[in-house]
């Protein structure tokens, strides 16, 4: 029998939806459109990083494992993330490149969340990104073995070290090898809105084997 201990009551702890509903006249024709249009309405909100959210993978031992990235790209093609391919993500999407993204923008009792497949960008578009980022990322990209154990953090700051003196007058920070995009295309883009007594919109969109869109209500 567990241990009886005082703490918060998780289930009292409740918060009712709906501030506005979500219909079939409301959904673009196709999902990226729609991510698009709600992802400007988050940036408009001055949420906390809105284009953070939540990557799953499965490892080729069929060990899920989830963590938070920054979205940095979504085009036609799907949406874009980078990381070091030696990561345990990037490890994951090598051995199985379906992965599932969720968007969890709850100060807008909002939720968007993605099935697909994740495949590597092009070299060059992962040099442009990385070009573009500040010099600190890119010396901690060089410098981090993610996912991989360190000693301590001393370590860490000594290998950073390392890498800024190695680069030091450098005006360009090279991308390395090990690190890169990778871009998602959906299969899946469910929309979910919250709404009173839990009866929440859960609108998605699915792709057929000619890559038409059709759409579909789910029941909360």
């Amino acid at each position: 029998m567990s241990e009886n201990r005082t703490g918060p009551d998780l289930g009292a702890l409740r918060r009712e939806y709906g501030a506005r509903g979500l219909d079939d006249p409301d959904l673009a024709p196709d999902p990226i459109t729609m991510f698009r249009g709600w992802l400007d309405d988050t940036i408009a909100a001055g949420l906390h990083e809105p284009n953070a959210m939540v990557v799953s993978t499965v490892s080729a031992e069929g060990r899920p494992s989830l963590r938070m990235v920054l979205l940095k790209g979504v085009d036609d093609g799907g949406f874009v993330f980078y990381t070091n391919y030696e990561s345990r993500k990037g490890r994951d999407i090598e051995a199985n490149p379906a992965v599932s993204l969720l968007f969890p923008w709850h100060d807008l009792q909002r939720q968007v969340r993605v099935e697909g497949t994740a495949s590597r960008v092009s070299r060059q578009e992962s040099e442009t990104y990385f070009a573009a980022r500040p010099r600190g990322s890119q010396l901690g990209a060089w410098a981090s073995p993610q996912s991989q154990e360190d000693a301590s953090r001393d370590e860490l700051d000594d290998r950073y070290a390392g890498v800024e003196a190695r680069f030091a007058g450098a005006d360009v920070v090279p991308l390395p090898p090990q690190w890169g995009g990778y871009r998602v295309r959906p299969e899946v883009v469910e929309f979910w809105q919250g709404r009173k007594g839990r009866m929440h919109d859960r609108l998605v969109y699915r792709r057929d084997d000619e890559s038409r869109w059709s759409t579909a209500r789910l029941a909360p």
